[in-house]
């Protein structure tokens, strides 16, 4: 188990690179980080602004911002997060500071695992499964049963117990600034967790080592992988926040095709399912993905009132987000449909299953020949409601260039609620395509919370 130290550090005011520099010559290892109780409110202990979205509703969003010293924790593998995520009683508030990249995929000894180390034991080989259930042998009237499939089953379970970590209520884990801070291969899951905030981390290569095949998905069958970098089941009041998502450095383009499709080894970047609700995405970087993010786990999935603001969308093919059932808002997004590493655009967001979506002053840049009916899909349940919407600068009404392309699924216009908590929210979009890339993401905050001077970022 990581040692635990209770110095307590003297209280200055650092730039961001005077701070890390500390930070990196003190060594520390989940170490309590002690702040005085007479020190101005910091990142670490930020909470969800009034009015900021769904996830200020009500009881609004603190995460671990009133931790107790001996539950303020620095952390920098995936053995000490996974010992500050589980410590002591689960109701009790706590705020994990990341310091630096964690390989999720590693053993308590800091080992670096593969897939072949999940696979050991279990009976699984890749050879034997693709031999099992080509299609010409099995057919694609049913989804694959049998021992391959236990084994498979067996050694991606394996792999879950190290990369899926699980997040408790009243927690706040933060990227300490200037340290690359973030989780590699790894999962966040908030399964029933209340009052949850994360925020300036990068999520890269979520990575399933066993992906499922099911011919029956689709008319030519598909690879379904597990893990999303963040994953909400169940969640209320949650902010993430000034993270980035991104699929590097494995992007999809290096996958291999079995039976004729890709061989899918990505699923979601952060996912808001089974009830999840009151919910803000705000300042986020979503970058080389393919499905991006699912809001509805099924058309029959209930709640799900979620705000998204202030995110770039760059590189990612489909769910920009999917939506289902539930009350969504979006606000001052900004989308970039150019193919980028290989990741070539479908749509950005899918109103379905009855959603309401109410999006207004995002801003779409697509490349030349490309179409605005091609920015919204559905399946003819859905609505959005939209207003102040800009392609390439220029104000354009998204449902009906896509109700024209679409007579038989349209999606409704108009929605059943009106947005009332939308803090920052800017009315014109005209700014976001200089703005957001300089703002949006993980690394661009300070010590402070607020933005590092002379932030650049490449767009």
């Amino acid at each position: 188990m990581p040692t635990v130290s209770h110095r307590r550090p003297r209280m200055r005011r650092f730039t961001v690179l005077a701070a890390t520099s500390v930070a990196l010559a003190c060594g520390l290892s989940a170490v309590p980080f002690v702040v005085s109780a007479h020190a101005a409110p910091d990142l670490d202990h930020s909470v969800l602004p009034a009015r900021d979205g769904w996830a200020a509703q009500g009881t609004g969003t603190t995460g671990g911002a009133k931790a107790r010293d001996s539950r303020v924790f620095t952390v920098s593998t995936r053995a000490q997060l996974a010992e500050a995520l589980s410590a002591g009683p689960a109701t009790e508030p706590r705020l994990i500071r990341v310091k630096g990249t964690i390989d999720a995929n590693t053993d308590d000894d800091g080992r670096r695992l593969g897939c072949e180390d999940y696979a050991a034991g279990t009976g699984y080989s890749l050879a034997s499964y693709l031999k099992a259930y080509d299609p010409a042998v099995w057919g694609r009237s049913k989804v694959p049963s049998g021992s391959q499939e236990s084994a498979r089953s067996a050694a991606q379970r394996k792999q879950a117990a190290r990369v899926v970590l699980n997040v408790p209520s009243h927690t706040t884990i933060v990227g300490v600034p200037g340290t690359n801070a973030g989780l590699t291969g790894g999962s966040l899951q908030l399964k029933n967790a209340d009052n949850v905030i994360i925020r300036n981390l990068t999520f890269s290569d979520t990575r399933d080592c066993f992906p499922q095949w099911d011919p029956t998905d689709g008319s030519t069958g598909n690879w379904n992988s597990a893990y999303d970098g963040i994953s909400l089941r169940g969640a209320t009041h949650v902010w993430a926040d000034h993270n980035t998502f991104t699929d590097s450095p494995h992007f999809d383009q290096a996958n291999p095709r079995y039976f004729g499709r890709e061989y899918q080894v990505h699923d979601g970047t952060l996912d808001i399912t089974n009830a999840s609700d009151l919910v803000t995405v705000s300042y986020n970087r979503f970058s080389d993905h393919d499905k991006t993010m699912l809001i509805g786990s099924s058309d029959k999935d209930t709640k799900l009132r979620v705000t998204l603001h202030h995110n770039v969308f760059q590189g990612t093919v489909q769910r920009a987000p999917l939506t289902r059932v539930g009350q969504v808002h979006l606000y001052n997004n900004l989308y970039d449909t150019t193919e980028r590493n290989g990741y070539s655009f479908g749509y950005s967001i899918n109103s379905r299953a009855k959603a309401q979506v109410v999006a207004e002053y995002n801003y779409w840049t697509v490349p030349s020949g490309g179409a605005a009916s091609r920015l919204l899909t559905g399946d003819g349940t859905g609505s959005l409601a939209g207003t102040g919407n800009l392609v390439n600068g220029t104000v354009t009404d998204l449902v009906a260039a896509y109700n024209a392309a679409n007579p038989k699924k349209k999606i409704q216009p108009t929605v059943n609620w009106k947005p009332a908590l939308s803090a920052g929210l800017e009315k014109s979009a005209a700014a976001l395509p200089r703005t957001l890339p300089r703002t949006a993401g993980a690394g661009v905050l300070s010590a402070s919370g607020a933005l590092a001077k002379n932030t650049t970022r490449a767009s």
